[in-house]
């Protein structure tokens, strides 16, 4: 039994060693990982303007753009706290 676990042991070392290195490949080609965004820099301004001028609401602005709600709130917030370290 203990063959086994040495077996199991050596391939899971292997494993880990061949992801590390297909993520530093990666980097090199100039990927990083994670979850694309849902939004783009420029579709993100146009929410903030739309709720901040009073156009939209958050939720109306959720439904034009096909997101969540709290993606907006989310959105809103980081804007409010750049404006506050901005003044």
């Amino acid at each position: 039994m203990q063959i086994v676990g040495s077996f199991a042991e050596f391939e899971r070392a292997m494993l880990r060693e061949r992801t590390k290195s297909g993520l530093a490949a990666a980097r090199q080609d100039g990927r990083v990982g994670g979850r694309r965004p849902k939004l783009t820099p420029q579709q993100q301004k146009e929410i903030v303007s739309l709720v901040t001028s009073g156009q939209k609401t958050g939720a109306d602005a959720a439904r034009l753009f096909r997101v969540h709600p709290s993606t907006v709130v989310r959105l809103l917030a980081r804007h409010r706290m750049t404006e506050i370290g901005q003044t």
